[in-house]
């Protein structure tokens, strides 16, 4: 099979396009043939090696121990293994495979079948394949990390990138009044996805106008802590997604200040196993809660143009790769 194959670290220049060994299923697993997979910053980061402690968190210390990237996708099950129940040959599906260490850009992925479920049969393989990582990471970082509530004033911080695509649409099926603060370019965008306000930071600071926030979700965020804090209501919390090293280091230490002191809340979102919310996205996505925002297609081939794209230019929503 073609896959994308990343022997070294560094810029996308190293991403090779190379034929490999087809996985096989073990016998709890479904060899899935991929329609479409999507790029996410995670992949940037395995790729790159930055922070550089991915390399002693079993990344590989001088090259990527796990050389294919990718980690969600949409495809056609192949082939089942003998323990496998839930799916059958032929059954369209989708899943982020963060047990299995991803893989999925590559033509064939092979999948555990607890990290997959039925595509949604409104969606398109493309917007299959957009939504997992990036949709898990929005419901966990507003409703496990900030504990969202019905009426909650909540600003999203990244609103048109690929988790703040998403956020917006969740903390709306949550009930909350959103803001969501992008750039010039993105503002009826972000308003189509149901936002009650948009800023734009070229124009605004968000932190600054005096308005104030229950709950504040920051997606790669730029701004110093202390000002997060400032557009906080007194009990807000402030969800930290992603970021400079810099940045996820004052959060730390502020976490653990506010914790010992009450008020504020200040967290640091850790993505943990998306399985048991992959069910509920796709729930959101069969209801028309959810719709994933695609900025462009690439095909396979073309992955490294895919991920130099995705970082120069600030992707509107997902960037996605094609396999077929």
């Amino acid at each position: 099979m073609k896959a994308i194959v990343c022997t070294k670290y560094g810029s996308p220049d190293v991403l090779q396009f190379q034929e490999v060994d087809t996985p096989a299923p073990k016998d709890d697993e479904v060899l899935i043939r991929v329609h479409a997979a999507s790029v996410n910053s995670r992949d940037l980061r395995r790729m790159r090696a930055n922070p550089p402690f991915i390399r002693l968190m079993k990344g590989g210390l001088l090259r990527p121990s796990q050389p294919i990237l990718g980690a969600d996708m949409a495809g056609h099950v192949e082939t089942v293994g003998a323990s496998v129940r839930q799916f059958k040959p032929g059954d369209a599906v989708f899943g982020y495979l963060s047990r299995y260490g991803g893989k999925t850009l590559a033509e064939y992925v092979c999948a555990g079948e607890d990290e997959i479920a039925l595509k949604p049969a409104n969606l398109s393989f493309e917007q299959a394949a957009a939504a997992p990582l990036a949709a898990i990471t929005a419901l966990q970082g507003l409703r496990d990390k900030g504990n969202i509530q019905p009426g909650q004033r909540v600003a999203i911080q990244g609103a048109s990138g690929g988790v703040g695509t998403f956020a917006v649409q969740i903390a709306k099926a949550f009930g909350a009044e959103v803001t969501g603060v992008c750039s010039t370019k993105n503002l009826d965008m972000v308003r189509a996805l149901g936002a009650d306000y948009v800023v734009d930071y070229t124009q605004e600071d968000f932190t600054r106008n005096g308005r104030q926030y229950d709950l504040i979700l920051a997606v790669n965020g730029a701004h110093p802590i202390r000002d997060y804090l400032r557009a906080l209501t007194p009990a807000g919390t402030l969800v930290i997604v992603g970021g400079a090293m810099s940045q996820l280091f004052q959060a730390g230490l502020r976490g653990r200040r506010n914790a010992q002191s009450g008020g504020q809340k200040v967290t640091i979102l850790t993505l943990v196993d998306g399985r048991k919310d992959l069910g509920l996205v796709k729930e959101f996505l069969e209801a028309g809660k959810l719709m994933p925002v695609i900025d462009a297609c690439y095909p396979l081939s073309e992955t490294a143009d895919a991920f130099r794209y995705f970082e120069e230019v600030h992707a509107q929503g997902k960037v996605v790769i094609t396999t077929v």
